[in-house]
């Protein structure tokens, strides 16, 4: 599998705030949309995770904010691993307006690999590397639009 994964949406109008562009918290949860649009693709489902008693957890997020989107933009959401751990990984985004691609918003999420039972890390199993076409202590980077 790649290593990079794209995510395209269609704004909806439900993530219009008040202000008349899109919500930051919707942003989050494009992240999260691509982030398990990726997981999925290697072939790694929550539900396989829940089976097997152990899987992703964040531990913290970072969002940029560089331009507004609006209704009825469309964009495209790139995610890719920029370094696997033992236990974490630092997955990056970048948020594109797909009529231009003008970036709008780049963030990370620190991701971390426990044991569902009893709620601690656990080292990240050689499947899930190979998922996401990294090796542990691999470091991605990607030309920096901003």
């Amino acid at each position: 599998m790649d290593n990079f994964f794209e995510w395209r949406h269609k704004v909806a109008p439900d993530e219009i705030d008040g202000l008349g562009h899109v919500n930051n918290l919707v942003y989050l949860g494009w992240f999260m949309e691509a982030a398990t649009g990726h997981t999925e693709a290697g072939g790694l489902s929550v539900e396989k995770m829940l089976e097997e008693g152990e899987g992703w957890v964040v531990r913290r997020h970072e969002i940029d904010y560089l331009a507004q989107v609006m209704p009825e933009d469309t964009v495209v959401v790139r995610t890719w691993i920029e370094t696997a751990e033992k236990v974490s990984s630092v997955r990056k985004y970048e948020i594109v307006n797909a009529a231009g691609g003008r970036l709008v918003c780049r963030g990370l999420t620190v991701w971390v690999w426990i044991n569902y039972k009893t709620g601690k890390p656990a080292r990240i199993p050689e499947k899930v590397y190979a998922a996401y076409g990294v090796e542990p202590g691999d470091k991605t980077t990607i030309k920096d639009n901003g």
